[in-house]
């Protein structure tokens, strides 16, 4: 019996990319897929389990649906992810609105699940999180100019403050062969931008002969029918000279790297249990400078660690003022249950707040010096809409990544087409975001 079916994914974007290989499934097998939840016969919540804080929007979040659920509104709640496989145990327990559960192992069970829950059972799924990567396909729910590439699963870094490898198991890379051939049909469908994800994508392909095989992966990803590819995580120290041979030369891929670095300080590197040291990060900065021109880095900065004194910060705070890093993702250090640092000495969340903002504020006033630098360039932009609340088409460029970086607005007399590329000079900046206009073809921009 086919069923309504409404999914709400949360957290990163390769749990986006989770979810729509469920829809997937669920279409495949004569489901109706709905946009809203009233009316759904079962509601499937995406969990991220990361940090308490992603735990706790995903509580929210269930209880929101366990409220429609007690007035009719629904039938059943799954909820899947990484805060089923963080608390498979707990969740029914704590949370009896919740009908059945699946972990990060179990994706591929959601139809089943589906007719387990509907006949009146409790499933719980929990496969082997350590094997090879499901493969089957997906819907698409980001704009259909833009969609993430998930190329490998789980994490082998173990870093101390990190309870993901638990999560989501050791490091498995996709096939080349599979990976390119979603991306094929991923431009077959009208992607322009196309955006690389794993925990760690240096690290790709190193689990079947100890070699990195990303920039093979890249190279061949570039002869496809994309415009721009972009890149997110890659870490310190796998990164060599012919990935970075690779992303210098290609045009297509974005002169935008996302490097979570979380430290400067050699002790909190150590304490963190991260490879390499202050020398080694900023020797790797350089070069990428060096050879890749008109570089933006993006980074993650952990403040509070355990063991950060006075003159750790004051290290970091000085070393992002000296490094420039257009874009940071800046969290206070939260204890996560299961990690080793969470054993370590206790630490001052208010303290880690308070620096956390400290950081937020340097790093505000290094986006204001480059938007100021910006003003009067022409910059490519990638138009995602029509914003209406402030009248302005909303855009791109490279230095900007979808949902956690900001936008460009800008004004134009013609009509954009959503998904197409465009010249844009910048006249300002709002809120911290850039404002400008379209250039129309010639050079001049519109008054």
């Amino acid at each position: 019996m086919p069923y309504q079916v409404h999914f709400i994914s949360l957290g990163c974007a390769k749990n986006v990319v989770n979810c729509e290989q469920m829809m997937a499934l669920c279409r495949e097998a004569g489901h109706t897929l709905q946009p809203e939840p009233e009316g759904a016969d079962v509601v499937v919540v995406n969990t991220c389990g990361f940090l308490s804080s992603a735990n706790e929007e995903a509580i929210g979040h269930i209880l929101q649906m366990g409220q429609l659920k007690a007035q009719g509104q629904i039938g059943k709640i799954l909820v899947t992810g990484c805060m089923t496989q963080r608390y498979g145990e707990d969740v029914p327990t704590e949370l009896p609105e919740v009908d059945g559960i699946l972990g990060t192992g179990s994706y591929k069970d959601i139809v089943p699940a589906l007719d387990m829950v509907m006949a009146g059972g409790h499933p719980r799924y929990f496969d082997d999180i350590n094997a090879p990567v499901d493969e089957f396909g997906r819907v698409l729910t980001t704009p259909g100019h833009y969609a993430y590439l998930r190329i490998a699963e789980g994490c082998d870094n173990w870093c101390a403050f990190c309870i993901i490898p638990k999560l989501r198991g050791k490091y498995r890379s996709r096939p080349m062969d599979r990976v390119l051939e979603e991306a094929r049909a991923l431009a077959g469908q009208g992607v322009r931008e196309l955006i690389v994800v794993a925990q760690d994508i240096t690290r790709y392909g190193t689990d079947w002969d100890g070699r990195h095989h990303l920039a093979d992966l890249l190279e061949a990803l570039c002869r496809l029918d994309f415009h721009w590819i972009r890149l997110h995580y890659l870490y310190p120290d796998q990164m060599d000279d012919r990935l970075i041979e690779v992303i210098a030369r290609e045009e297509k891929i974005l002169k935008y790297l996302d490097i979570p670095l979380q430290h400067c300080n050699d002790d909190i590197l150590r304490r963190m249990n991260r490879r390499g040291d202050r020398a080694a990060i900023e020797a790797l900065l350089d070069k990428l400078r060096e050879r890749i021109p008109g570089l933006v880095l993006r980074t993650s900065i952990i403040t509070g660690l355990p063991g950060e004194d006075e003159a750790a910060f004051d290290e970091l705070c000085q070393f992002l003022w000296d490094q420039r890093m257009l874009r940071a993702g800046v969290f206070p250090y939260s204890p996560e249950e299961g990690t080793p640092a969470a054993k370590m000495d206790r630490v001052d969340q208010e303290e880690a707040a308070r620096r956390a903002e400290l950081v937020v504020d340097i790093q505000s006033r290094i986006m204001d010096e480059w938007n100021e630098e910006m003003q009067g360039e022409t910059l490519e932009v990638l138009c995602d809409g029509f914003d209406g609340q402030s009248m302005c088409y909303v855009g791109r460029s490279c230095a900007e990544s979808p949902d956690i970086d900001g936008r460009i607005y800008f004004t134009a007399e013609a009509p954009v087409e959503t998904g197409t590329f465009v010249q844009v000079r910048i006249t300002g900046a709002m809120d911290g975001e850039l404002t400008g206009e379209l250039v129309l073809p010639g050079g001049q921009g519109e008054t």
